[in-house]
């Protein structure tokens, strides 16, 4: 996960469909809101977001349900804010990361139509989490340097596979 991601060819569209299908299914049994391919073994520039657990009901229609294929980040803007996140793949570890509320990416969708959009927000926040995934970029690296000591046990504990994430790979 401390690797930037191969970009997806589309010659390599040949299981596709059942990858992302087996992501969002990982992701929703980790009751998870993104979930970039580094994070389940797989070197590729890939990853789906569900925004909608972070928005109040009557914000619904805000939040995104997406696939990001080979995204490029543009632009970032816009004034930075504080949120504390958390990641599947580093479990009990939280932390306040600043992040601006814009983010501008050129991505390929399923159909690998290119798309270019800006995202605000939770959106954006969610999906700049996992865009640094795919830059091999772990939130935590994120946090102020005296929360960085306070977690280094744990992050070497789960380096060493002495702790395992909550969640279960589904893959065909």
């Amino acid at each position: 996960m401390k690797r930037r991601a191969k970009e997806i060819n589309p010659e390599e569209q040949l299981g596709l469909e059942t990858l992302i299908k087996d992501m969002w299914e990982t992701m929703e049994n980790a009751n998870g809101v993104g979930l970039a391919a580094p994070q389940i073994g797989k070197s590729m520039r890939i990853f789906i977001i569900d925004t909608k657990p972070m928005y109040p009901e009557e914000e619904q229609d805000t939040a995104l349900r997406k696939v990001f294929i080979n995204p490029v980040k543009i632009e970032e803007e816009g004034e930075e804010w504080k949120y504390e996140e958390g990641c599947l793949s580093i479990p009990d570890v939280t932390g306040e990361v600043l992040r601006p509320e814009r983010i501008a990416l050129e991505y390929l969708d399923e159909q690998f139509e290119k798309q270019t959009e800006v995202f605000e927000g939770m959106n954006a926040r969610v999906i700049q989490h996992e865009y640094d995934h795919l830059e091999g970029v772990l939130f935590t690296e994120k946090l102020p340097p005296i929360k960085r000591r306070r977690i280094r046990k744990k992050l070497k504990q789960i380096e060493d596979g002495k702790i395992q994430a909550r969640y279960k790979m589904k893959f065909a």
